[in-house]
């Protein structure tokens, strides 16, 4: 299995505590990166809790997203040692962009 497919396959809710435990060392709160995510994909509080209960990976999550923000795009940056910006794998930018974000 290669990296990208690893990506694919990670629980979404294995990683949204390790956004949170991020997110808190720089100061901020789980409802930040809540609002990120609603942001990002348009699930609301309780899309985004049903989408952890079912342990999702992260191919589903952002398939199944209500609304992925157009300006996402918007987000630059590197992570990982990859801009951002040009990443080509569709759902690995869009993991990429909610490692940028928290």
């Amino acid at each position: 299995m290669n990296h990208t497919e690893r990506i694919y396959k990670l629980l979404f809710s294995s990683v949204y505590p390790l956004y949170i435990q991020k997110a808190e060392r720089k100061g901020r709160t789980k409802a930040e990166v809540d609002a990120i995510i609603y942001w990002l994909t348009g699930y609301t509080a309780t899309t985004l809790q049903q989408q952890i209960d079912r342990k999702v990976d992260f191919a589903t999550f952002f398939a199944e997203a209500p609304n992925m923000n157009p300006n996402a795009k918007l987000i630059t940056g590197v992570i990982c040692g990859y801009r951002v910006e040009d990443i080509e794998d569709d759902i690995v930018q869009k993991v990429r962009y909610l490692c940028k974000l928290p």
